[in-house]
């Protein structure tokens, strides 16, 4: 393992500055920090915490990541993460990692470089040092996943059953007569996309019936809209669409407008999230509603027991969804 010796040598600074860019960065010079921090990322260096004291350890901050800071999805989350983490004397980081792995690596250096106490991300990947971490500490690693669960990771999570809220959703629409579903997953390298199709098959399977025309999104209006025209194009027409998000049945609403279809006289359309915006579409957006700002609060509480070293085991935490039922779903016309 590399020492603080050996980044010096490597950035050809003192060891004294080397430990001033990891607890004062901003009292050192531009370039210079980010000569040290380079050569700190490329040995693998973090510091031997184990002699400081436990309140050298503390920050009192907590680093977010979510994969898109634009859906409004994560917005409420991280409104119930700060609340949490505010009220337990914690100010929050946040970093919007854009669906991007190298940034998710460049938030993974700020924990490993201790300059945040604790990590909660909202994707489904886990950058290779904090799986190092993970495997190195097990529960005492201060990580903590929301929204997905993938038991693979070994890190608390909280979150909704997806594989049931799906499912839900579509004996709704079956319930409704619908026999004819178009369904737009978001992308399936997450768990949270196969669990919600895996519901749906599910569903599906329970019913005898097998007339789904599944397509891929990724979560946004763009890709509702397009997948929406791709399914409306295709023959037989679906009566209803199911999409695994509100952006997207967003962009499915404009898809049915494109084509001169009216919603829920010609289409029916169940989204996900229940994001603040649905109830206020035309028409109101029938959709699964998570407990977004409850499961900000979750995740801060699992993170701080771990911080406290309560925790002797991985926790997950599933919490309740509702079915909201409004206007865009209707018994088919044919």
């Amino acid at each position: 393992m590399a020492t603080i010796q050996d980044v010096a040598r490597d950035a050809g600074v003192s060891t004294a500055t080397v430990s001033r860019v990891l607890s004062a960065p901003e009292r050192v010079a531009e370039a210079t920090r980010a000569r040290v921090l380079a050569s700190v990322e490329r040995l693998g260096y973090a510091p031997n915490v184990a002699a400081k004291s436990l309140r050298t350890l503390k920050t009192g901050k907590i680093l977010v990541t979510v994969p898109d800071i634009s859906n409004p999805f994560f917005s409420q989350v991280i409104r119930g993460v700060e609340e949490a983490a505010s009220a337990a004397g914690y100010a929050v980081l946040l970093g919007d990692t854009r669906h991007e792995e190298e940034r998710e690596d460049q938030y993974a250096l700020l924990l490993r470089r201790r300059e945040a106490d604790g990590l909660i991300f909202l994707g489904h990947r886990l950058p290779p040092a904090l799986a190092e971490l993970v495997a190195a500490q097990g529960p005492k690693a201060p990580i903590v996943n929301g929204c997905e669960f993938s038991p693979e990771l070994g890190v608390p999570s909280a979150h909704i059953d997806n594989a049931r809220a799906a499912a839900e959703a579509m004996e709704h629409l079956y319930d409704l007569g619908h026999r004819r579903v178009g369904v737009i997953t978001g992308p399936l390298a997450s768990p949270l996309s196969r669990d919600r199709l895996s519901g749906v098959q599910a569903a599906a399977a329970r019913r005898g019936l097998w007339s789904l025309n599944v397509v891929q999104g990724d979560f946004s209006i763009e890709s509702g809209l397009a997948q929406t025209l791709a399914l409306l194009d295709a023959q037989p027409r679906p009566t209803a669409l199911f999409c695994f998000s509100d952006e997207m049945a967003m962009g499915a609403l404009e898809g049915l407008r494109r084509r001169g279809l009216s919603c829920p006289t010609d289409v029916s359309l169940v989204g996900f999230d229940d994001v603040r915006y649905a109830r206020h579409l035309d028409p109101a957006l029938t959709t699964v509603s998570q407990p977004k700002e409850a499961i900000g609060h979750e995740v801060v509480r699992l993170l701080l027991d771990v911080l406290s070293d309560r925790v002797d085991t991985v926790r997950h935490v599933t919490l309740a969804h509702r079915l909201i039922v409004r206007a865009s779903t209707a018994a088919p016309a044919d």
